[in-house]
């Protein structure tokens, strides 16, 4: 409640609910039945006092002044020169005027509200241009997502999930993107943008179980599956729910998949919506420990953590649980279809046998650990680059010296992944010998180090000056090629900055 009034009346915004007026509270009937005006919002040319009024009629008293603020518009075009924005901003500025009339004068004034006041109501508007000068007092209402919810039997969010609440009038890929990355959603102000709801549910995966409920708690309510709704008989008063996807009995007979996810260098901050999704609808999660303990639990999820030599077993097993009829989800870091799980999944998948060697496998993609590294200086990769892992477990070191050999020798920017571990020294300095016969010791070299993480460290250094010592398995180099630039920093904020132009001379 704010103080400082400028007059003796006092203003309420207050929620009379969903559309029962057995849903309004104690306190809003009372508020209601005990003010000198009652002020409520109307389409412009209806039949009846609006939605709010018919709500609250019950609870009206004999006498009491009533205040219709009429609206301009709602969703045909305005004839306001200014637009509909303009014609709308005007109609609440006169509307706050005529009710600063009635306070002034010394009359309490309730402003009704279908639903809540706060949550997306039409009072809020009023509320930023009078609460300032008046006492006033905000009554909240039951929401019609609740009511909704209650009304198609279905709960909406358990134990830790995210239940989100979105407009309908967000694009389509927004809302999408959207709906992948929350446990549970709302979609409100349909109408004219139903379809478009619709269609993100389904690319977000979530249409099979949302719901449509329209006029909930109202004699006119109806719901139904998502699916089974015609849009052209979706009115305004309508939302769908998405109700929570964990703790839901699965079709036994479901066939099961196997997908592969990235999940960046470190860290929630850099999954993408596409693999939030995947993680949040996975049945079981396998991957190496580390990788596994960066995904946060959820209830009712099996997860199988492995040793990093492993890799095959675990692609194997992926796809034992895949054929039996589990959702898996394989997390790798980075991008898993960089010297990571996507080959793994899909070489273990072609010689499978059986149910195994049927199952869907897709791969997610995530940001890498060379992109990340890249961006912290600049754009060392910006012309054509070459990608080598320095390991010689999987390949010969011949195999590995022959590509240096000619990527060096064509020029390009080279991203080098596990340069070196405790035990393999001698081949980061081979590769170092390989690469200064075609660059200068002036070359440009980015050491990069748990990039994305609380221990990153990225410096600029030079071929010449590279201290092979300070380089690990964490460690991630990027050599420039000889058109590679260095802007010093000459003190200005940041480092030197690092870009190989798009430009290549001749």
């Amino acid at each position: 409640m704010s103080a400082a009034p400028a007059g003796p009346g006092r203003l309420y915004g207050v929620g009379v609910g969903p559309g029962d007026p057995d849903l309004v509270t104690l306190k809003a009937a009372r508020l209601i039945a005990a003010a000198d005006v009652v002020a409520y919002p109307v389409a412009p040319r209806a039949t009846s006092g609006g939605v709010a009024r018919t709500i609250a009629g019950p609870h009206l008293r004999s006498g009491v002044v009533e205040v219709a603020l009429t609206y301009p518009v709602t969703i045909e075009p305005s004839e306001h020169p200014g637009g509909y924005e303009a014609a709308i901003t005007d109609f609440y500025d006169e509307s706050a005027a005529e009710l600063a009339g009635h306070l002034d004068a010394g009359r309490d004034v309730v402003v009704l509200c279908e639903g809540d006041p706060f949550f997306y109501g039409s009072y809020m508007y009023l509320h930023e241009r009078l609460a300032h000068r008046y006492v006033t007092e905000v009554v909240p209402g039951v929401t019609s997502f609740s009511a909704a919810a209650a009304a198609a039997g279905t709960p909406l969010a358990k134990r830790d999930d995210v239940l989100t609440i979105l407009p309908g009038t967000l694009p389509a890929d927004v809302l999408a993107a959207r709906l992948r990355t929350t446990d549970a959603a709302v979609v409100m102000k349909l109408g004219r943008t139903f379809a478009g709801v619709r269609d993100a549910a389904e690319a977000a995966g979530v249409a099979e179980r949302a719901v449509y409920v329209e006029r909930a708690s109202s004699p006119r309510e109806h719901s139904a599956a998502l699916r089974d709704v015609d849009p052209g008989e979706v009115p305004y008063m309508s939302l769908v729910l998405v109700p929570t996807a964990h703790g839901r009995a699965t079709d036994a007979g479901a066939a099961g998949s196997v997908t592969v996810v990235g999940l960046g260098p470190a860290g929630p901050q850099w999954l993408t919506p596409e693999a939030q999704s995947e993680l949040a609808g996975a049945d079981v999660l396998i991957g190496y420990k580390t990788y596994i303990d960066r995904v946060a639990p959820r209830h009712g999820q099996q997860r199988f953590a492995t040793d990093n030599r492993v890799e095959a077993d675990r692609a194997r097993h992926a796809l034992d649980l895949a054929a039996a009829g589990s959702r898996v989800a394989v997390v790798s870091s980075g991008d898993p279809g960089i010297f990571a799980m996507a080959s793994a999944v899909l070489e273990a998948l072609e010689n499978a046998d059986g149910a195994a060697g049927a199952v869907e496998v897709r791969v997610v993609p995530g940001l890498s650990a060379m992109q990340v590294a890249a961006s912290r200086v600049g754009a060392p990769l910006g012309h054509d680059f070459a990608v080598v892992s320095l390991s010689d477990v999987l390949k010969p070191w011949a195999v590995i010296e022959r590509r240096l050999e000619a990527a060096a020798g064509a020029d390009m920017a080279l991203a080098l992944y596990n340069p070196a571990s405790r035990t393999r020294r001698e081949q980061l300095e081979r590769a170092m010998t390989t690469l200064r016969r075609h660059r200068g010791p002036g070359t440009p070299v980015v050491v990069a180090r748990a990039v994305g993480s609380d221990a990153e460290s990225v410096t600029v250094t030079t071929l010449g000056a590279l201290d092979l010592d300070a380089v690990d398995m964490r460690t991630l180099l990027i050599v420039g090629s000889s058109t590679t630039r260095i802007i010093s920093a000459n003190g200005a904020g940041g480092g030197d900055r690092v870009y190989t132009p798009r430009r290549h001379p001749g």
